[in-house]
């Protein structure tokens, strides 16, 4: 039978090196000592004359485990212990019948050093010295007595049992075993390597080391190769090839957390909730609002994402969220701390009241009759009063969208923070080319802010867009082409009167086909080709949306049903002046969402205080419009010349302004210029100006081109609603003649 020599405790390990121990070089740890001890005489005989002394080792082994008592000698315990072990088969070595006893080693590769000329002695000699005829006594009929193996009352005391182990080593019994660690070989122990097998072992490792270090090494661009004039090349490019992947966190966790029961449930966190809820707050100051959004922010402005925030010298600025005006002042892109808002679960036993954002949920159902918004989970939270505030969603063209997935890895949609992380996490991973699809706000102004960037990184920068010049559905065609000579000299490739009709991927980067023939190669592509309203809710809760503008359809008062109102990018109004709008500009947002919120608290107001918006192309170029602002209509504009003062940059460092978007302005004190103005003749000529758009001979919007600080003007022109026989006269009102 066979015995492996693992954790038995030391004292029968000396008892078993009389009866052979088998030292295994070739393998590791407790595999590598075994006690043979061969089987009986009779055993032998009934396996047919030669029997295969292996050791098979099953899943389950038995070892008794014996302790020194107290008068020397070793004795088992009463209790055995189960040793789990998962050990190969190995056959040890065969018992011939010829030689009687004489075990022979086999598979062994480990032998002891032989005399030379002599045929080396297997290691199992020991066991074949013992137990072979030539040393056994005779009995009375002449035959050998062949001893019988070790049993357990035949183990002597530990002084008695014990024997010396080569090479200098101590017996096993002797070495304190509770202080070597589990599984492990220790210097002085039997279970310790040679110092050639370590050798070797450290050679492995380190050539290991080595190599992995040259792959990655290679990999950053580390080495580096020299051209034919012996200057080193440029480093590799690291390009990203995957799109970030954000995981949008809960917060709460647990929907349990969440108030089942509220006085003002806004749905949908951007800036016309916040603006909601300021009202709300202003009108009552103890109400308890609760946001649901399901972006996982706090409300933040969007504006400075395709502007200011990407002009940012500090990495920290821009990694907190930050951005610096063009006075210098930093703002963080956020509204209100966010100590600002009250925790969900405290919100309905605070005195004072307050707002609490439930970031990463969904309103999924509203049950109108009931005054009850269910989220994705199902959780059910009744509502007094509630607001759908839920924005707008990135278009995408259906080129894009039945790409190939590495593809659309390299396509971003460009709207929030998560999209600015990405789209900046692509900058910094040193892309050569980047192509934006879109002419006009946001993909001017992010066209724009990445040229200036490339002043730094050596980005080129393309623009791609089917109308004739920048902003082409907005300003008049010569205002237009004016505004795509600006871009231009921002570093911008600008494409008109071009449409994408095929994307491959050649490599790792992407090959543009355009309509007019022409291939443009990009590393990345942003797309910014408007804005869906996000009006899901209206399926599920059986809400009307306008036919021809879309979003959901509201009154003036914004009131979509009872209790139920809607402001911001997502809502169809009507206005009492311009007749049935949806607009998707910051500022509508503000003031529909303000309206929306005075109006919960029981004003009901109308909307007619018009919104504007505003757009830079850089800090020297700036307009702001209000009304209908349309390219299709007819437009009168006057210009003048214009100053270091006129530009946006020069507006904010001179009026401390932190948000172009302020729509309570103070009235501007009016001095028309003497003169008549009149209008340009030439490009340069557009320095400042205004341009009326006409519909039946009616002022119905304007837009002040580098003039500033005159919104309030603008909004009495529109609410006239007057024929003017020579805009020019009106022109005055705006002070464009002022040094």
């Amino acid at each position: 039978m066979m015995f492996k020599i693992g954790r038995i405790p030391t004292q029968i390990v000396g008892c078993f090196q009389n009866a052979g121990v088998i030292r295994r070089p070739d393998l590791r740890g407790r595999q590598r000592y075994f006690v043979q001890l061969c089987a009986r005489r009779s055993d032998v005989r009934k396996a047919g004359g030669i029997e295969m002394a292996s050791a098979h080792y099953t899943k389950r082994m038995y070892t008794k485990r014996f302790k020194e008592t107290s008068d020397g000698s070793c004795k088992p315990p009463e209790k055995t212990r189960r040793v789990d072990e998962h050990v190969k088969s190995e056959n040890i070595g065969i018992c011939n019948q010829g030689t009687r006893r004489d075990c022979i080693q086999k598979s062994f590769t480990g032998l002891p050093n032989q005399p030379s000329g002599k045929e080396p002695k297997p290691v199992t000699s020991i066991m074949a010295q013992k137990f072979s005829t030539s040393n056994q006594p005779s009995g009375k009929d002449g035959k050998p007595v062949i001893p019988k193996p070790p049993q357990k009352s035949d183990i002597k005391p530990d002084a008695e049992c014990s024997a010396p182990y080569s090479r200098g080593q101590p017996p096993l019994h002797k070495i304190n075993s509770s202080k070597q660690e589990y599984g492990k070989p220790q210097p002085n122990s039997p279970y310790g390597m040679s110092g050639k097998q370590k050798n070797y072992t450290w050679k492995i490792i380190g050539g290991v080391v080595l190599l992995v270090s040259a792959i990655a090494a290679y990999n950053v661009g580390f080495f580096m190769k020299e051209d034919e004039e012996g200057k080193p090349a440029e480093k590799k490019k690291i390009v990203r090839k995957s799109k970030r992947i954000r995981k949008i966190s809960k917060f709460p966790a647990e929907s349990k957390d969440i108030p089942s029961s509220v006085p003002y449930l806004l749905i949908g966190g951007g800036t016309a909730s916040f603006a909601a809820f300021r009202a709300i707050k202003s009108a009552d100051p103890t109400a308890k609002v609760l946001v649901v959004d399901k972006e996982g922010y706090y409300p933040y402005m969007r504006p400075p994402l395709s502007k200011e925030i990407w002009f940012n010298d500090d990495a920290e600025t821009t990694k907190k969220l930050h951005f610096k005006q063009w006075n210098g002042s930093e703002r963080s892109l956020f509204y209100e701390p966010q100590d600002f808002y009250v925790d969900c679960t405290k919100l309905n036993t605070n005195p004072n009241g307050g707002v609490a954002v439930a970031r990463g949920w969904t309103v999924k159902k509203l049950d109108v009759f009931e005054r009850k918004a269910i989220l994705e989970d199902g959780y059910e939270i009744s509502y007094e009063k509630c607001l759908i505030a839920t924005g707008s969603s990135p278009k995408n063209l259906p080129l894009f969208e039945e790409a190939s997935q590495d593809v659309k890895d390299k396509v971003t949609l460009f709207r929030g923070i998560s999209d600015f992380e990405e789209l900046e996490d692509i900058i910094k991973s040193g892309p050569k080319s980047v192509a934006v699809i879109g002419g006009g706000f946001l993909g001017s102004e992010l066209a724009c802010a990445l040229a200036r960037q490339s002043r730094k990184t050596g980005l080129n920068v393309h623009q791609i867009f089917p109308e004739p010049g920048n902003m082409g559905k907005v300003l008049p065609g010569y205002l237009n082409l004016w505004t795509t000579n600006m871009v231009k000299k921002e570093g911008v490739n600008v494409i008109t009167n071009a449409e994408v009709k095929d994307v491959e991927k050649v490599k790792d980067q992407l090959v543009l086909s355009l309509n007019n023939g022409s291939k443009i190669v990009a590393d990345h592509i942003i797309v910014a080709v408007g804005a869906s309203p996000n009006t899901d809710l209206a399926r599920t809760s059986d809400l009307e949306l306008d036919e021809d503008y879309g979003g959901f359809l509201v009154n003036a008062e914004l009131m979509a049903r009872s209790n139920l109102w809607s402001a911001g990018d997502c809502m169809c109004f009507y206005d009492v002046k311009l007749g049935r709008r949806r607009v998707e500009h910051h500022d509508h947002a503000v003031v529909s969402g303000r309206l929306a919120g005075e109006n919960m608290t029981g004003a009901g107001k109308p909307y007619w205080h018009q919104s504007m918006f505003w757009s830079d192309l850089g800090p020297d170029v700036g307009y702001e419009a209000i009304g209908i602002v349309d390219s299709a209509l007819p437009t009168v504009g006057v210009f003048a010349k214009a100053t270091d003062k006129d530009t946006p940059k020069a507006v904010v460092e001179a009026t401390d302004e932190s948000n172009r978007a302020k729509t309570e302005e103070e009235a501007q004190p009016v001095s028309p210029a003497s003169g008549t103005p009149e209008s340009p003749k030439h490009s340069e000529d557009y320095g400042k100006g205004i341009i009326f758009y006409l519909r039946d001979d009616v002022v119905v919007g304007i837009v002040m081109w580098n003039v500033f600080n005159r919104m309030s003007v603008a909004r009495q022109v529109l609410k006239e609603e007057t024929k003017y026989a020579d805009l020019n006269e009106v022109a005055k009102l705006f002070n464009i003649h002022e040094e």
